[in-house]
């Protein structure tokens, strides 16, 4: 491999993982929280519609990010409202969301700009420049793939290192000992869905900036895969920071692969569904931990207390 496709690799990796990044550390708040954070995916579909739309009709980068990100944090809003204000399950509510997002990008696009297709918007175009090293490749991104890593940076350090992290992880820790303490554990799931919401919709406003448009279904599956992606790096910033650009660097391949020669074409295809392949063996080897997990409580319940 050359050197100037080693450049383009490390490009893609960053630019593929930071969106799932941002997605995934807002993700960490739900989960954290004792909630299941499943709108991810609306909530980047809808921040990429809204940074199109308002941020061509405002002429403004800025403007489109910011529309981005509130349009996330209100789709997670009506599952927040519907999970915890009237207790419905949050895993049909979030699937109700990501039905319900494309669904009316799709009408509203038809009703304003007269169409259910490609919308265009120059206005937040951010294409950054081609790439001669590894180290520039990272000083060529556009201001939207900064603007998530410095989302991602205070989402990690807010999780971690902030009296409202700390009440979040408190909220999913234990209710009892939370309210004892004075914290009110829904109210702060409610915050913690509207953080993820914003992070999501932020996400999918850069994926917009990238193409200058909003295409139905770019989200492409980056919601879910940012869903595992907090589960496979243990709810922790860091491990899941690193299970992002683990996922970020297969769809890069998988990209790099599809500019191959027609003779890599089948290979292209397999690498194109690799970091889906991943989300389900990760999501899967989740599922399995939990379950031994939960077997390990049982068995040392029965046992009695452990001294």
């Amino acid at each position: 491999m050359s050197a100037d496709m080693i450049a383009d690799l490390a490009a893609s990796t960053l630019g593929a993982a930071a969106p799932i990044a941002a997605a995934a550390l807002g993700g960490l708040f739900t989960a954290t929280a004792g909630s299941l954070s499943v709108a991810l995916e609306g909530s980047i579909l809808v921040g990429a519609f809204a940074a199109a739309a308002v941020g061509q009709a405002g002429q403004s980068l800025a403007l489109g990010m910011a529309a981005g990100a509130l349009a996330g944090a209100l789709l997670s809003l009506l599952v927040a409202t519907a999970a915890i204000a009237l207790r419905a399950d949050v895993f049909v509510a979030g699937l109700a969301a990501n039905v319900l997002a494309p669904g009316a990008a799709s009408a509203i696009s038809q009703a304003v700009f007269g169409t259910k297709g490609v919308l265009p918007a120059e206005a937040i175009a951010v294409g950054a420049a081609p790439s001669a090293s590894i180290g520039r490749s990272i000083l060529d991104q556009g201001p939207a793939f900064y603007a998530l890593v410095g989302a991602v940076i205070l989402l990690a350090v807010a999780h971690s290192k902030s009296v409202f992290g700390l009440r979040v992880r408190a909220s999913g820790e234990g209710e009892d000992a939370a309210r004892a303490a004075g914290i009110s554990p829904d109210r702060y799931r409610f915050a913690a869905h509207l953080v993820s919401g914003a992070a999501s919709g932020l996400a999918g406003a850069a994926l917009a900036c990238g193409v200058a448009a909003f295409v139905p279904g770019m989200s492409a599956g980056r919601g879910w895969i940012a869903l595992v992606a907090v589960y496979l790096g243990g709810r922790k910033p860091a491990g899941v920071a690193l299970a992002c650009l683990l996922f970020g660097f297969l769809l890069a391949l998988s990209n790099l692969a599809q500019g191959l020669s027609s003779q890599a074409a089948s290979g292209a295809e397999l690498l194109q569904a690799m970091p889906y392949l991943a989300t389900a063996i990760a999501f899967v080897l989740w599922k399995r931990r939990e379950r031994q997990a939960r077997s390990g409580t049982a068995h040392r319940g029965a046992n009695g207390p452990i001294a």
